[in-house]
């Protein structure tokens, strides 16, 4: 009976040694994850943006000195002043008529030039940016035991990184 106690006990502790190699020989089965640092692009997106706005022309000028002006009032005055006095009189209120009709004629043409001006609208556009982000990964710094390493992974792996029975990084989701 000693005998079958001893056998017992010699192959009780030989199963424990046999299981307990599996036990202490297994490294980590997980990475600690020391920082995982999102990794963003800036997407800058062009696109138009218009106003109408109201802008005011001058018609182009046909008579840029004015003389059809001129030549009306002179005329105008002339007739005006050869209405008053009497023989040389009568030139001279002529002629003073003649010339302050031209200078009057030329300002009126050119206050009316001046004031012909139309409107229309016009579109006026300039390009804008708008901008976003655009997610590219983590950048993650791991710690193995005592070794520590950096990857890029393109989730946020959490506190911990899965191992594979070799010890390295199973990167991909489950």
């Amino acid at each position: 009976m000693l005998a079958g106690v001893g056998i017992g006990i010699a192959a009780a502790l030989g199963i424990a040694a046999v299981a307990s190699l599996d036990v202490f020989s297994a490294g980590p089965q997980y990475a600690q994850v020391l920082a995982a640092t999102p990794i963003k692009e800036t997407i800058k997106t062009p696109r138009q943006e218009c106003r109408n706005v109201t802008v005011t022309h001058r018609a182009p000028v046909q008579d840029e000195n004015r003389i059809a002006g001129s030549v009306l009032g002179a005329v105008a005055g002339g007739v005006i002043g050869h209405q008053f006095g009497g023989g040389r009189g009568r030139d001279v209120a002529t002629v003073v008529g003649a010339l302050g009709g031209g200078y009057a004629g030329n300002q009126v043409q050119g206050a009316m030039q001046n004031n012909d001006v139309s409107t229309s609208v016009q579109q006026r556009c300039k390009t804008v940016y708008d901008k976003s982000q655009k997610m590219l990964g983590y950048d993650v710094t791991y710690k193995i035991g005592n070794q520590q390493g950096k990857i890029r992974m393109d989730h946020d792996p959490g506190t911990q990184i899965p191992l594979d029975k070799n010890g390295q990084l199973v990167l991909n989701r489950a």
